[in-house]
């Protein structure tokens, strides 16, 4: 019997990316979101709950990978420059640079767990 273990790194990859898409491609699908009964994808709401569930996932992520596995500081580098660039892209008031800045926070933060991944798998054995 199989057992089932979820990776926190490739659910994070998966979330964030699917945020940067979601981030990229609704401002140009914007009016054709009703017509296909998908307008909820424009809510402001939806957006803060992709963010949340990528910080969440990040934190856990990281912090649990830092603690027992390889004790670098570069994924949570990488991903704290992803969620800058997110809120600097939400709250700078630029509007021009949203469409560009939060993508690019969501690909941010996609790199910062495979590069998490990645280290967690060099390593040799778990740090107690």
């Amino acid at each position: 019997m199989k057992t089932f273990k979820l990776n926190l790194d490739k659910l994070g990859i998966t979330a964030s990316t699917f945020c940067a898409i979601h981030c990229a491609i609704v401002p140009l699908l914007l009016t054709f979101l009703p017509l296909w009964g998908l307008g909820f994808l424009a809510d402001e709401r939806v957006e803060i709950f992709m963010i949340v569930i990528s910080l969440l996932l990040g934190i856990w992520s990281m912090s649990s990978s830092y603690r027992k596995l390889h004790r670098k500081v570069t994924p949570s580098i990488i991903l704290i420059t992803g969620f800058l660039l997110i809120a600097l892209g939400h709250f700078s008031g630029i509007k021009h640079l949203e469409p560009i800045l939060i993508p690019f926070g969501g690909l941010a933060i996609a790199a910062a767990h495979f590069v998490n991944l990645k280290l967690a798998r060099n390593c040799p054995a778990p740090n107690n």
